[in-house]
């Protein structure tokens, strides 16, 4: 209760509140102070450190948080159940099926009649009958064949569903894995380049200590500590955002989960053939197999469609037991008496086999048409291939090309960020010895950040193009 009072609305954070996360927002009245800036320094790495003292997770353990709590997932995997559930050989219609019977008839009648011996007389009857019946088709043109292929067939799309579920959750967790480590090394870059802007704010204090240094000099490198400042909150703000996407691919809902992300960006460069990618898309693409099952269901379907012109066979066998009564009750004589006409009671027992053959000669031709449609649904799903096949070529060679060129791209953009540390080293031994001023510094200084964004930027670039390379080709699912 206390702490609900505390950060109520009109509540704000004290100083070292706010310093604990961005030091910052302090860092106008320390850099007045060499000795206070130190101290925000010191701060400001306890602030970065804290936040990697989180939850460390690796690519792998993404993924496999990421297929557990994936809804799309679980809905295809119920729906594969399903199918299966239904791949059998009595939904197919195999067996016989066998019925119990059970009737129970009541009448009453009356009537009168004067000029009759007995004018007048009713009665009530009861009847209660128990039977059980089987029928079985014992040809229908392999029709039970045929439905159950497609029951399997269904099974087996259930399971190229569940694969491409699991392939495009899989590609979304890696490239948020991706993108969060592509924020967390810009972080460090920013990290980087703010301790050299403090060093350099305490290196001008000195100097002007012992009058070597101006209060311009002085200004020109707080401005610049003030920047990279502002650069890093914006930073890991980007940072923690990119996390936050990441425990939405994973399928987490508690957001403000932090992780150490103890996977690197490697730098390797690896190379494909394009023949020997082809063939392993041509063989395992899961939206090629999705669309080779449908055809398989459409040729299926004109079997069944094929499988009406043939006669059906089937043997229908029962038995039934029959018990009746019949109560009279008191019946009028001609002669003005009344008698008690009692009852009487029956009861029969009937067992029935029969064969019956059926087999239709004309129907205006509908089975014809639906033979044709079938058919052509057939065709449908076969150009339905091909389309596919050619799109997805197009689509292999393109990002093929792309990642060629992205290799090349981070090959580049190594050399170039290799240049400016050495560069940036350099500037920083000649503005201690006074050979360059701080404009020219600072020049240099953004010039290392820039590659190294575009370095990271590259990488990203080419792990998304190599990952839907891989999954063109049926490498993320198993």
């Amino acid at each position: 209760m206390i702490q609900e009072k505390t950060q109520g609305k009109d509540h704000l954070p004290d100083q070292s509140e706010q310093a604990e996360r961005f030091p910052f927002v302090f860092s106008k009245s320390a850099l007045l102070r060499s000795s206070g800036f130190g101290m925000m320094g010191l701060l400001l790495l306890v602030c970065y450190s804290g936040i990697s003292q989180t939850a460390s997770l690796s690519l792998s353990d993404a993924i496999e948080i990421g297929l557990k709590n994936n809804y799309q997932i679980q809905i295809r995997q119920l729906e594969k159940e399903q199918a299966a559930n239904l791949n059998d050989w009595g939904v197919a219609g195999k067996y016989p099926s066998i019925n119990l019977s059970l009737s129970n008839n009541n009448t009453y009648s009356g009537s009168s009649n004067p000029a009759s011996f007995l004018r007048e007389i009713a009665s009530f009857g009861t009847g209660l009958g128990p039977g059980v019946e089987a029928n079985w088709v014992l040809f229908d043109g392999y029709r039970v064949r045929f439905t159950k292929q497609q029951l399997e067939q269904q099974e087996q799309r259930g399971e190229i569903a569940l694969k491409l579920a699991v392939e495009n959750t899989v590609q979304s967790i890696i490239q948020a894995y991706y993108a969060a480590l592509v924020q967390k090394e810009q972080l460090d870059v920013r990290m980087e380049v703010l301790a050299l802007s403090r060093d350099r704010v305490e290196y001008q204090e000195i100097r002007k200590e012992y009058g070597q240094a101006g209060t311009f000099d002085v200004l020109q490198t707080q401005d610049a500590y003030l920047n990279d400042s502002t650069s890093y909150i914006v930073q890991l703000n980007t940072y923690e955002n990119a996390l936050r996407s990441l425990n939405l691919a994973m399928g987490i809902d508690a957001f403000g989960t932090q992780y150490t992300l103890t996977d690197t960006l490697s730098r390797d460069l690896p190379s494909y053939e394009l023949n020997a990618i082809q063939t392993r898309m041509l063989a395992n693409n899961q939206s090629i197999l999705n669309l080779q099952m449908a055809r398989e269901l459409a040729h299926t379907n004109t079997l069944l469609q094929e499988s009406t012109k043939s006669p059906t066979i089937s043997l229908r066998a029962g038995a039934n037991y029959n018990l009746n009564k019949t109560v009279f009750g008191t019946g009028t004589f001609a002669d003005g008496s009344d008698r008690d006409l009692g009852g009487i009671g029956s009861s029969n027992y009937s067992t029935f086999i029969n064969l019956n053959a059926t087999y239709n000669i004309f129907d205006s031709g509908v089975r014809r048409k639906q033979v044709e449609n079938a058919k052509t649904g057939e065709l449908i799903a076969q150009l339905n291939i091909e389309e596919a096949k050619r799109s997805l070529n197009l689509q292999l060679e393109n990002g093929l090309a792309t990642f060629e060129s992205q290799r090349e791209l981070v090959r580049v953009t190594q050399q170039l960020v290799d240049n400016a540390s050495r560069n940036l080293e350099i500037a920083e031994e000649r503005f201690r010895g006074g050979l360059i001023n701080s404009f020219d510094y600072r020049t240099i200084q953004l010039g290392y950040i820039n590659a190294n964004q575009s370095l990271l930027n590259a990488i990203y670039n080419m792990k998304l193009t190599e990952t839907e390379l891989i999954r063109l080709t049926g490498g993320l699912v198993r």
